[in-house]
């Protein structure tokens, strides 16, 4: 049960401290004798100290390659480091006091190195790990060759099928460390002193190409125990029927095959913990799945499980025969279903209990939406859970699959926190790593951190976007000031690929817009250049444009704005078609989507004689290429910037379809039954525009100076609700009673606003604001 100590940890530790030693770091990393560090392995370290009375605060600074869990006498206090890279390698900071005591200490850590399996989104120099005292008093623990190390041979990796997440474990229970090897009282002897590998080294003071020391800026994960509570099959054994939803023990007789599947009946992140007994050489087999499958690859409902096959990451484990013998998953694993098989030999097998340890970025959420609307419920619980899930030591684009910070989906994410948390720490962690991950052409990469180099040039251009977004929610001008120099590299290299006219010829790399028909990377016209590449070039320039203005260059924002107006006129020329009223989506006019006419109007190009045809071609002409659940996000937007906000309830049929088909997250893909990702944070969306669009709360300014409250309610007469602003909270409510709207808004104090309803404008102060209208 130490995973469950965690859920204490949050209120006592953490690298909230936000200290770091004010002198360069005198410990060492330190590994595995006579070890590479660069094959996969699992390591333990410890480190035996004595104590004359308990601290009060007893502060230390940690990290590891790839990763690390520290234990201080048989405790879980911290896991990390935090996802970076070698030139931004994170550390943690913890308070042990509350874990030490008067006399004999233990602090162990367990490191492992999954090399070559590792995790796309895992940056990794060699196999070490690195504790520093905060003071004098804590440096007795500093990392040097006091500390010993062994390897447990019992772990090699499983390759498994792709995964860009982590890929499964195999576990020899015969082969591995005996013992709680993170307890006081056990020997370790006979263990190896850990040897040196270099100085640790603070940024700055590194050289940079191996661990760049910097304090993390995230605070611990959420740890949380989370029992299984459904079993949906049991196949060659019989189980007892408080089992899983209780700890109560199975029996396994020897000479056995059995497989049992358990449903956590929603889509979850957690470590899971399988403690058992006996069994020796048992062979055990967990696994994890969004979902199952039909004979022909289909999900169907994600309820049923009749008649489908099991397909997902698995662990393996084979039993040593004793009592009590536990595994924890090295890494988090996602799932709504989990599948245990179980092969006995000679002697029966126990399963003593199964469960997860749920874990995620501590979001606490800080908005409301107060309606008896159970859809709407229900979509933004939904929503809710896509992104917690989607939240880690980053954002991230699905759990299951890939676990990599996107800018496409990021940006919807981080606006996701605005309007739902007051915590823009992941998001500002975000648009920091991407600007790290800056080539020396200027563009970024599609996602970071990452071992690779993949490239979706048009993503760079979303990052301009997500600074502006950050910008005007959030403020912190110094903040955004200091990436303004990423957004004009960014700029520049497009630049060098603008014609004469302005038009983006041949835009390099990835070009992907959407998962829809051609969009994903292959629309260009004979002449290399598409609407959609020059719209969103448009809308970086304009964002950027507004940026520069108040807190950059105004050279620049004169340039971007020349920039900007040679473009609009370019695609009103090159793409407008006057027969159909629509913006097609190259020269030639052969093809038509919902992308290119979305990002016209928010560009602001659309004539306002011609809005009422483009609508209408968005709303109703299925010859266009359709927006995927992704780009829908950007498509209603459109709509809503065209005045039919009222009916965006109308435009929820996607979610509909993912609540008929039993998912507990919003699917990657528009075509639920072959969709790969089960759990996509670009489709919680409506967890912004339920508060922006509906309640109609918007910032009017940058840093949220002012507010902007327009409600676009429909049908609804009675809702109300509140988000998170920098200085507070605003508030509204909407009521027709009586033919009349009594509306109350409460807005942050010192912060104005202007209140619109049906064409008028009405004055916002400070504090309470009533209308009957």
């Amino acid at each position: 049960m130490k995973y469950f100590l965690i859920v204490i940890l949050i209120l006592l530790t953490g690298n909230g401290y936000a200290q770091s030693p004010d002198r360069p770091w005198n410990s060492s990393w330190i590994a595995a004798p006579n070890d590479p560090g660069t094959e996969y392995g699992v390591y333990y370290f410890r480190k035996s100290i004595h104590l004359d009375s308990k601290p009060a605060s007893y502060i230390v600074h940690v990290s590891a390659d790839n990763r690390y869990k520290l234990y201080v006498n048989g405790t879980l206090v911290s896991l990390g480091p935090a996802r970076g890279d070698t030139y931004f390698w994170n550390y943690e900071t913890v308070d042990l006091a509350p874990y030490l005591s008067t006399g004999k200490n233990i602090v162990a850590a367990l490191v492992w190195n999954e090399a070559q399996y590792r995790p796309e989104a895992q940056i990794s120099n060699r196999t070490g790990f690195i504790l520093q005292g905060n003071s004098l008093t804590e440096e007795i623990l500093n990392t040097d060759n006091t500390w010993k190390c062994m390897r447990d041979t019992g772990h090699v990796p499983v390759p498994g099928w792709f995964f860009a997440a982590s890929k499964g474990e195999m576990v020899d229970m015969n082969q591995a460390v005996k013992g709680d090897w993170t307890a006081a009282d056990y020997d370790d002897s006979k263990w190896p002193l850990a040897a040196k590998l270099m100085d640790g080294k603070l940024k700055g003071t590194a050289w940079g190409i191996d661990w760049a020391l910097v304090p993390s800026t995230l605070p611990p994960m959420e740890m949380t125990y989370q029992r299984i509570p459904v079993l949906r099959s049991a196949v060659g054994v019989t189980v007892p029927p408080a089992f899983p939803g209780k700890k109560t023990s199975v029996t396994i007789p020897a000479n056995t095959n059995i497989a049992i599947l358990l449903d956590q009946t929603f889509e979850t992140n957690a470590y899971v913990t399988l403690n058992f007994s006996g069994g020796k050489d048992a062979g055990i087999s967990l696994g994890y799945a969004e979902s199952l499958f039909d004979n022909n690859s289909a999900k169907g409902n994600r309820n049923d499980i009749t008649g489908k096959q099991f397909i997902g990451r698995i662990d393996s484990l084979i039993a040593d025969g004793s009592k009590g013998q536990t595994f924890t998953t090295l890494n988090f694993r996602t799932y709504r279903y989990i599948r245990i098989l179980v092969q006995t030999k000679n002697d029966p097998l126990v399963l003593d209990d199964i469960y997860g340890t749920f874990t995620g970025y501590p979001f606490k959420p800080a908005s409301a939406f107060n309606t008896d609307n159970n859809e709407i419920k229900q979509i933004l619980d939904i929503g809710w859970r896509t992104a917690r899930l989607n939240a880690w030591e980053s954002y991230t684009d699905c759990p299951y699959y890939e676990q990599l910070q996107y800018i496409g989906d990021t940006r919807i994410q981080a606006l996701i926190s605005y309007y739902n948390t007051s915590d823009d720490r992941l998001a500002r962690n975000a648009l920091t790593q991407i600007d790290h991950s800056r080539l020396a052409e200027g563009i970024t990469r599609s996602c970071y951190p990452t071992k690779g180099t993949q490239i979706i040039s048009t993503f760079s251009l979303w990052y301009i976007c997500m600074l502006h977004d950050y910008w005007m929610y959030r403020g912190d001008n110094d903040f955004i000031k200091n990436k303004l120099v990423g957004e004009r590299a960014i700029l520049d290299f497009f630049s060098k690929y603008q014609q004469p006219d302005g038009s983006v010829k041949n835009t390099p790399y990835w070009a992907f817009v959407d998962w829809a028909g051609n969009l994903a990377g292959d629309v260009k016209g004979e002449d290399g250049c598409a609407a959609v590449y020059d719209l969103q070039l448009l809308w970086a320039y304009q964002w950027a444009a507004e940026m520069e203005a108040k807190i950059g260059m105004p050279d620049y924002a004169r340039m971007y704005n020349q920039k900007a107006a040679q473009l609009k006129a370019t695609i009103q020329h090159k793409y407008w078609d006057p027969v159909k009223k629509l913006y097609a989506d190259t020269k030639e006019k052969t093809g038509y989507s919902q992308h290119a006419n979305s990002l016209a109007i928010l560009t602001g190009i659309v004539p306002a004689t011609d809005m009422p045809a483009v609508v209408n071609g968005l709303l109703n002409d299925k010859s266009l290429t359709q927006c995927t659940v992704y780009f829908k996000y950007y498509l209603n937007q459109a709509l809503i910037k065209a005045g039919r906000g009222n009916d965006y309830m109308s435009w929820l049929g996607i979610w509909r379809e993912n609540l008929a088909m039993g998912l507990t997250t919003w699917a990657e893909y528009s075509d639920i039954n072959t969709t790969r990702s089960d759990c996509h944070a670009w489709g919680a969306s409506p967890n912004i525009e339920f508060y922006r669009t509906v309640l109609g709360i918007d910032s009017n300014a940058p840093g949220f100076s002012k507010i902007k409250i327009e409600p676009h309610l429909g049908t609804l007469t009675n809702v109300g609700g509140e988000i998170p602003h920098p200085d507070g909270k605003v508030a509204v409510k909407y009521l027709l009673e009586g033919g009349k709207w009594k509306i109350n808004i409460s807005l942050p104090v010192k912060t104005s606003g202007v209140f619109m309803w049906k064409a008028k404008t009405y004055a916002l102060k400070p504090g309470a604001n009533s209308f009957v209208i």
